[in-house]
């Protein structure tokens, strides 16, 4: 992410963020550690669902690190465009239904 709007994030970020709020930065990691831990659904899958997720808020952070995870947890880059491609179908088919919004606004205009 060098030839981008948005900083890199360095060890003084994170080290910042942390002393701003310590007791909240560790309840953050201690949950983040227990969301992607494997459970019900093995962390592989966990960073795959992050990668599609990330695609939708659109955070470039989340794209780049939960890309790289999913990677070190095995997953293909097959199976990552699939989850982006999961992701944008997601995103379109919520412009396509809330067009029942437009065209109940439409309908009772006329």
């Amino acid at each position: 992410m060098s030839d981008t709007i948005y900083h890199p994030t360095t060890p003084e970020i994170a080290a910042r963020r942390k002393e701003l709020a310590p007791d909240i930065h560790d309840a953050f990691v201690q949950f983040s550690r227990a969301v992607f831990a494997d459970g019900a659904l093995p962390e592989k899958t966990k960073q795959l669902i992050a990668v599609a997720v990330a695609h939708v808020t659109q955070c470039p952070y989340c794209i780049d690190g939960h890309t790289r995870l999913a990677r070190r947890k095995g997953a293909s880059p097959e199976e990552i465009m699939e989850a982006i491609w999961v992701a944008a179908e997601m995103r379109a088919g919520g412009a396509y239904a809330h067009s029942t919004l437009a065209l109940h606004a439409m309908h009772e205009a006329s």
